[in-house]
């Protein structure tokens, strides 16, 4: 008897977050016949150890990884040792320099000792690239390039841009995605995972698999995570990342400063939560039942501790309160008392917040605070406003009100 799960149910986890899979058709068959066999699917995600840290950005994969693994599929963690001295061209606009053996044998110790934060591993399969690609003669190399041409090449975004505007491409960077398909072809790959910036690398280990008779691998390929400004790839060198070794205190406050938008996408790829949870609490929150800022704290708790336990997460959000109270207490804002059946919203536990607004003397009438929370303009203890009705905890009820630089504590009786 099968040992796995129903292929609706593994479905279910696996599809959690996928931007596009190639084909769902094919996954699904590939795991109804790994149910009658017992087989587990061969499952890999590539890595360049490119510098020697990971950050939460990385980690989307990663987790996508340990879906299959607790579904019970050999999981194979890839690090792209001989790949790197090529350099991914990926998103790149000018070829990327290159690293010595050295720097890429120290940032591959790095990542082994960080994936394990997320993978099993003992159900880790990590394999280094080099072990075949190192081995390729010239003749091999020549006959396996011979599988694509210029022209399918030049079809790629980065290098189509590049030959548009005539900058530089290297030779070698057309050899990239080549060699990662052939990882596929050497271990007999049943999906493959990247993100959606990757999908012409992923398409080359389908095409030369069918070269050398196995099965075309299922490509699963994630949506690439903004950073803490919420705008740009997740990144270091664009100071916007969250690394997955920083102390407790900093990788919570980051994530505390995400805006409202972010934190929904947060939810979905760096947590194990289910998305009908995650849809049930993105309800509450525009419903006005739950508050961003509470469902914030949750997030950073929920990510903090899964790095580094719970102990550490609950001084971190701690010690973030305290920072917070303390900070807004230096302002010495002005108190100001509010009845609350004057300002009461639909629900019980709820107030009107335009009418907050032109009771505290922020917003001269309803139709200028209904703009300025339109326009995000309005913070209520440091979190973005984003409805006009908010929920309030147990009476009195402090909230920090501010609008553009005027702050006002209003004390809710």
């Amino acid at each position: 008897m099968s040992t796995f799960l129903p292929v609706d149910e593994q479905l279910d986890l696996l599809q959690k977050g996928a931007a596009e899979i190639i084909r769902v058709s094919d996954l699904r068959e590939r795991l109804e016949e790994s149910r009658k066999t017992g087989r587990p699917l061969r499952i890999k995600a590539g890595f360049d150890p490119t510098a020697p840290d990971l950050h939460l950005g990385h980690t989307v994969l990663m987790r996508k990884l340990r879906h299959f693994q607790q579904l019970g599929h050999t999981v194979i963690f890839l690090i792209g040792d001989f790949t790197t001295l090529i350099g991914d061209p990926t998103g790149r606009n000018v070829t990327r320099k290159p690293l010595t053996r050295e720097e890429i044998d120290r940032n591959a110790e790095t990542y082994k000792e960080q994936v394990f934060k997320i993978l099993d591993e003992k159900l880790t399969e990590v394999r280094y690239n080099s072990e075949w690609l190192g081995k390729l003669g010239y003749e091999d190399t020549i006959r396996l390039t011979a599988h694509f041409t210029v022209s399918q090449m030049l079809e790629r975004d980065e290098f189509h841009r590049r030959f548009q505007a005539e900058q530089p491409i290297s030779l070698h960077e057309l050899l990239y995605p080549v060699m990662q398909g052939y990882d596929s072809v050497m271990l007999q790959c049943d999906v493959e995972l990247g993100g959606t910036d990757q999908k012409f690398n992923l398409m080359c280990g389908r095409e030369l698999q069918r070269h050398y008779g196995q099965k075309p691998q299922i490509v699963l390929m994630t949506p690439i995570l903004e950073g803490t400004d919420g705008t740009q790839k997740m990144s270091k060198s664009l100071n916007n990342a969250i690394g997955i070794n920083e102390p407790p205190a900093e990788m919570y406050g980051k994530l505390m400063s995400i805006s409202d938008e972010l934190m929904g996408k947060y939810w979905v790829f760096l947590t194990d939560l289910k998305q009908s949870e995650i849809d049930a609490m993105t309800a509450d929150i525009a419903s006005g039942a739950l508050h961003p800022m509470d469902a914030k704290k949750r997030l950073a708790f929920t990510i903090t501790a899964g790095f580094h336990g719970e102990a550490a997460a609950h001084t971190a959000a701690d010690n973030w309160a305290k920072m917070f109270q303390q900070k807004e207490a230096a302002e010495d804002l002005d108190e100001v008392q509010v009845a609350l059946a004057e300002i009461a919203g639909p629900e019980p536990q709820q107030i009107r917040l335009p009418k907050l607004l032109v009771h505290l003397g922020l917003a001269a009438s309803g139709a200028e605070a209904n703009r300025k929370i339109a326009e995000k303009a309005v913070k209520l203890d440091g979190e973005t406003a984003s409805g006009n009705t908010v929920p309030v905890g147990p009476l009195p009820a402090k909230i920090v009100v501010r609008l553009g630089k005027r702050a006002k504590l209003a004390v809710i009786n």
